[in-house]
């Protein structure tokens, strides 16, 4: 239960003076529900603000705060045309205070002729005339020297959110210390309460900024720590399989060395009481789908169920036809469970499942339905795993008599450091190489300029008999962009070859989507246009080309998740990126990277260099830990640490229940990493 020193902390944002219906809505846009997410929404910049007694050409550039005497309004009265304030300082110099829009009516109230007036704004010029285009007018306050500058909304501005703060800085508490003494001294921090009030003021305070960062990293380690100490504590049971189904397997080839290796880990898991709790990672077409039915059966050879759980309908039909395949000959019962399985089917399988003569289920989420019931469930297979909430998958290991083993598995290659932070409760294991047959993926930057040499360049592409992807940004046109949309891009590459196009995007519903990407796996489709849904994991063998429009306006790790798309059945694959014809720094150096390299794990830790806060952990996953104070550069410097300091914190300082245990507590919940404790353990 949280502590009673933090509600003020967790009250509606409405709480505060001034913030009513109108404006919790812009504020709703930028996360901001309750008063701590306002002390938690940091600044991201400043203005320094230059006082100065007279003007002076050299300031041009700097935002200046002066008193001006207003000597003359000129407006043409046309509302496109600025109205200008012609004013002068105490010696007499002259600027030129522009406004543009509006009637001229409310510059004149502001300015009453020969009166005295402090403004603020940035010195221009403009020809051999000095100017301040819509400079703003001191209030009651007074102009701050150093003036933070916050993310914004439509609606809401950085004045208006710094107000907010100090209400709210008002209502924040002293709290116990919960860092380590002897660290906070090393370290020169300050207060919990104190860093939070020199940030807002001060933007460019590193101390206080690592402080606060450094409290989130550490409320998120010791919480993960709390939840391995719990996983390690719940009653499971050992899976022991005697290999028996698995010399039986006749695979056409070998486990990659990191194949075997992942499997022996997975097998020292299963043999232990305490719930098995694995990450795997592993690219795209590095084969974590064998490596699931290798654990699948070692499930099976103890007597255990296992069930496997895809996010979508077409990617768990693939799941279980591949199974299928791979486990054909041995005495392996596997079904397969959807939303679209009705009627006898549908019985038939529970039924099966029910008295143990299904040994391995595959599906999408129906599978933890309440209807679903196991006879003994002993491995829980989830692919994807980022798609699915931490209480869809708790739903699904709760089907067994004892808390089933879980291997959570993605395709998305992740940075050691956010690995660490995200899913430190997690043992991990990684495939960091690729089945024999699968070649690296070819990948071209081409102009946009040349993008009809690519459109005849897919006409014979398709010609062979072979099938492509065509990516864009965007569904529809947009007036504020030049991107090229997935509708129109579909349309002109239709007017080429006709019904062979087909498009899928993210505002079609599940199952017309599903009824597309069926039909270009079947190959009534010849080129499949899309926006980034494309669904990890389905495989078109026969798709050996994918063209990526706009390619300088992916992330890397994106980029990298697209070109999987291709080369899954072997042979020469090719991947054109379409760049625009002004690159950034950083667009060159991606770009760069994709033709350099097809590993997903060194482009993961690029794509954390090259972006930087904000932007890799912007999106929140659905039961997954996110940083708002904490940013990716931090987490390099802070999270061993902080991870020193909680196991610190468990092995010497009695754990939650001392001193600084109880005040470790209350970070937890500050945090909120306390529903975490109770959830995370599934992944």
């Amino acid at each position: 239960m949280r502590p009673d020193i933090l509600n003020p902390l967790f009250a509606e944002v409405t709480a505060l003076k001034g913030v009513g219906p109108a404006l919790a809505k812009p504020l709703e846009r930028l996360g901001i529900a309750r008063v701590v997410d306002v002390l938690f929404h940091l600044p991201t910049g400043w203005i320094d603000r230059w006082p100065r007694d007279s003007l002076d050409a050299s300031d041009a550039g700097r935002t200046i705060a002066i008193t001006l005497t207003p000597r003359d309004i000129r407006s043409t009265g046309s509302a496109r045309a600025p109205t200008r304030v012609s004013a002068t300082d105490v010696a007499g110099n002259h600027v030129s205070l522009v406004y543009f829009g509006g009637s001229s009516g409310w510059v004149k109230k502001l300015y009453p002729l020969g009166e005295p007036v402090r403004v603020s704004g940035k010195l221009e010029t403009y020809g051999q005339e000095l100017q301040i285009i819509h400079p703003e007018i001191e209030g009651e306050e007074g102009f701050r020297e150093r003036e933070p500058i916050y993310p914004l909304s439509e609606g809401i501005t950085s004045r208006r959110i710094a107000g907010m703060v100090e209400q709210a800085l008002a209502r924040a508490p002293d709290l116990p210390e919960w860092i380590e003494p002897g660290l906070k001294t090393k370290r020169g921090w300050p207060d919990w309460r104190d860093a939070l009030a020199r940030i807002h003021a001060d933007p460019a305070d590193q101390v206080a900024r690592t402080r606060l960062g450094y409290d989130e990293v550490f409320a998120n380690q010791l919480a993960l720590m709390l939840v391995r100490a719990d996983s390690r504590r719940r009653r499971g049971r050992s899976l022991g399989g005697d290999g028996r189904l698995r010399d039986m397997l006749q695979l056409p080839y070998a486990l990659t060395g990191a194949q075997a290796r992942t499997v022996r880990e997975i097998e020292g898991d299963l043999a232990q009481e305490a719930p098995m709790l694995r990450l795997l990672q592993g690219d795209v077409g590095s084969g974590k789908t064998l490596v699931a039915a290798m654990a699948l059966l070692v499930a099976v050879e103890a007597g255990a169920q296992g069930a496997m759980l895809a996010p979508t309908e077409i990617l768990a039909r693939q799941h279980y036809e591949t199974l299928r395949r791979t486990l054909a000959g041995l005495p392996v019962e596997i079904a397969v469970l959807t939303g679209r399985d009705k009627g006898r089917a549908r019985e038939a399988t529970l039924m099966g499942l029910a008295d143990g003569s299904i040994h391995i289920l595959v599906g999408t989420h129906a599978i933890f339905q309440e209807a679903v019931g196991y006879r003994d469930l002993g491995l829980v297979v989830v692919d994807e795993q980022h798609r699915f909430g931490v209480a869809e998958r708790m739903a699904l290991t709760a089907k067994g008599r004892v808390t089933p083993h879980l291997l959570a598995m993605t395709a998305t290659p992740i940075p050691r450091t956010l690995t660490l932070a995200q899913y430190g409760e997690m043992d991990q294991s990684r495939l960091d190489e690729m089945p024999p047959g699968r070649e690296p993926v070819e990948t071209r930057v081409i102009s946009e300029e040349r993008l009809d040499e690519v459109v005849n360049a897919l006409g014979r592409h398709l010609s062979e008999g072979k099938q492509a992807y065509w990516v864009c940004p965007l569904v529809e046109e947009s007036e504020k962009t030049d991107l090229a949309a997935a509708e129109a891009r579909a349309a002109a590459l239709a007017g080429r070859f006709g019904d062979r196009v087909g498009l899928v995007h993210g505002r079609m519903k599940g199952p017309e989507k599903d009824a597309v990407m069926a039909a270009f796996a079947a190959g009534r489709h010849g080129v499949l246009v899309a926006t980034t849904v494309i669904e990890v994991g389905v495989d078109v063998p026969n798709a050996t080309l994918i063209v990526i429009e706009h390619a300088d306006r992916f992330g890397l790790a994106q980029l990298h998740q697209l070109r999987g798309r291709v080369g899954r059945g072997g042979g020469h694959s090719v991947c054109l990126l379409l760049r625009g014809n002004v690159l950034s720094e950083t667009s060159r150096a991606r770009l760069a990277l994709m033709r350099e390299t097809n590993d997903g794990f060194r482009i993961a830790e690029e794509d954390l260099r090259l972006r930087g806060a904000g932007e890799l952990l912007g999106t929140r996953q659905s039961g997954e830990a996110a940083f708002r104070l904490a940013t990716p550069e931090q987490l390099g410097e802070l999270l061993q640490p902080a991870t020193d300091d909680a196991r610190l914190l468990i092995d010497r300082d009695g754990g939650l229940s001392g001193e600084r245990g109880q005040a470790a507590r209350t970070a937890l919940y500050l945090f909120e990493r306390d529903a975490g404790v109770a959830l995370l353990r599934s992944g």
